[in-house]
């Protein structure tokens, strides 16, 4: 547990002297605020005499109910100490009292503005519990809170897996009923919060199980458990790829004993790799060479390809508004500056990572019922307003926008758009979004971490952001395409004519995006390396792509769990053809 300095160890609420009139408007509330690094929340109340109280919380520092003393109040001024930290704040409070604004002193002065929350719903707050998944005892912590329109929200850290920040939908809570689902696990919660408010008993589901969780509240929340950096195998002069199956067998061999290759799991991955003009394609576990899988996000790749398709053909530009390539009426034309085409693909459109209104009616297939009608209505609430500097952020309802966006525009559906624009171009023969009745043959079984078959995902309205199932000899194609675009033969007319271009196009680097990463049209680009990557994650897959233009290759890892495993083998792979320690595959 870390240590909190002595000076924040006070935790005494203390009843100050009366002022000495009553000072509308009355002051009692929550007051949030930030100093620096820190949140702080401002807790006070309000006697009938006029008399204040409170308490202040420092989250980051997990210092709660910290006592304020030696309020003073006349007219619009306030000022109040905090003994216990040797601070003092002094400002204005705003005419309808819900703003305080300026000064905290503390061995030096800055600015401190704290603004009222609204009133708390009875779920606000952290809660922790756990879970007994097969023997191993996982904590659960969520995060609740309600926004002025008194909807629920939440995130959730799997605390000893290191897993932080996971973003819950469906949050809901009617009466004592709360309940959550979160899609990136395919897991979802039903509970009854208890009559003192305190705890929430109820059942976890995942992958066909179900497990009691109950939920305790926190008055702060608790720290994860700090992931070790991964170990490594020692680096080997760079791999030729016809004896890279000879280095991957030794190096999987534990993996494939006792670890995520192991034959109880039921899992199997496939490897594509391909070096100056030379394509090989290994597989371990229950797999088989041509089995097809969900690449997830890598689809987001597909739908920047897409862009840059429809823009060298002259379809659309690449900074247009994409509110003009939605149907009349969707969402109006904000004031000032509006989201492009352009910012949907570098993931700088400010959107957020998943829409409000998904609320799914089968946690194991979550994205089904999401349909272009429930887009289009949570376009038309947040607007497409954008920042004059936004930031990047991953948002898998931005590139689903972009995708329905351009179906619109070509008049077709996503999987059209899709096998027009360059499946068919390509001759990708497993590259699709509905499975025939032979490819759903080939299908390979998709697993949770728990090693649990899981349901297939489907995507509709957020397609472009993830729908699509492809085989390692596609997605190898389809990146020796990316690799080379002047090898492709170009036809007259039609998509062939335009791909070369386009692909180019797609590669262009648009904004910062991770640290030492930049963004082209969907994909992210190393700048150490050279490498242009994309993973992808659904319920039972978990896939990774990346070429590497400066070094002439590339690779793809397919892998039947929902668990980080192929990202593991991908760099694992790369740094054994570059000659560099390798990410150890082993338990």
């Amino acid at each position: 547990m870390r240590s909190i300095p002595l000076w924040f160890a006070l935790v005494i609420l203390i009843t100050l002297v009366p002022a000495t009139q009553a000072q509308p408007p009355a002051l009692s509330g929550d007051f949030a605020g930030t100093l620096g690094p820190l949140h702080l929340k401002l807790h006070l109340k309000s006697g009938e005499s006029g008399a204040i109280t409170g308490t202040l919380d420092s989250l980051e520092q997990q210092a709660i109910g910290l006592p304020c003393a030696n309020f003073s109040r006349s007219a619009q001024k306030l000022e109040f100490e905090v003994p216990s930290v040797g601070g003092r704040w002094s400002g204005t409070v705003s005419a309808d009292g819900n703003t305080l604004t300026g000064t905290w002193t503390q061995s030096g002065e800055a600015p401190l503005v704290f603004r009222r929350e609204e009133k708390r719903s009875a779920v606000d707050g952290f809660w922790l519990g756990s879970l007994n998944a097969g023997g191993t005892v996982l904590r659960v912590q969520i995060s609740v809170s309600s926004d002025a329109a008194g909807a629920e929200h939440c995130l959730l850290d799997s605390l000893d897996q290191g897993s932080m920040g996971l973003e819950c939908t469906d949050v809901r809570l009617a009466e004592s009923a709360f309940s959550f689902s979160l899609p990136v696990v395919g897991g979802s919660f039903r509970g009854t919060l208890s009559k003192d408010g305190n705890e929430i008993e109820g059942t976890w589901t995942q992958g066909g199980a179900s497990l009691p969780l109950k939920l305790a509240r926190q008055a702060a929340p608790v720290e994860g458990k700090k992931v070790e950096p991964p170990q490594h195998d020692a680096a080997l002069p760079p791999v030729p790829l016809d004896k890279l199956k000879e280095v991957l067998d030794q190096d999987l061999r534990k993996a494939l004993e006792k670890g995520a290759l192991a034959p109880a799991t039921g899992n199997g991955v496939v490897i594509g790799v391909t070096q100056h003009g030379q394509r090989r394609i290994f597989t371990y576990g229950a797999v088989k060479e041509d089995s097809l899988f969900e690449i997830g996000s890598i689809t987001k790749t597909f739908t920047g390809l897409l862009l840059a398709q429809m823009v060298e053909q002259g379809k659309v530009k690449i900074d247009e508004p994409v509110r003009l390539l939605l149907p009349a009426g969707v969402v109006a034309k904000p004031d000032g500056p509006e989201i492009t085409l352009v910012d949907l693909s570098s993931q700088h459109s400010g959107l957020p990572r998943m829409p409000d209104n998904f609320k799914p009616n089968d946690p194991q297939n979550p994205y089904a019922d999401y349909t272009p009608k429930l887009l289009y209505e949570e376009i038309k609430k947040l607007g497409v307003s954008k920042a004059a500097k936004p930031a990047y952020g991953y948002s898998n309802l931005g590139v689903g926008l972009l995708g329905q966006a351009l179906a619109e525009r070509a008049g077709m559906t996503y999987a059209s758009l899709l096998r027009t624009e360059i499946v068919v171009p390509l001759s990708l023969h497993d590259t699709v979004i509905a499975l025939s009745p032979e490819q759903t043959q080939r299908f390979a079984a998709g697993h949770n971490p728990q090693h649990r078959t899981v349901h297939a995902w489907d995507l509709d309205g957020l397609a472009g952001a993830g729908a699509i199932r492809s085989t390692a000899s596609d997605m190898l194609t389809y990146l020796d395409a990316q690799l080379h675009p002047e090898k492709l033969a170009k036809a007259n007319a039609g998509p062939l004519s335009t791909l070369p271009a386009a692909i180019e196009l797609s590669h262009q680097l648009r904004a910062d995006a991770l640290p030492g990463m930049k963004i082209a049209l969907g994909w992210h680009y190393i700048e150490e390396s050279g490498s242009y990557w994309h993973n992808g994650g659904t319920g039972g897959f978990n896939t990774y792509a990346l070429f590497n233009p400066r070094e002439d290759y590339t690779a793809v890892v397919l892998f039947n769990q929902s668990s980080g495993f192929a990202d593991q083998v991908a760099q694992h792979v790369e740094a054994r053809l570059r000659g560099k320690p390798a990410i150890s595959l082993g338990e």
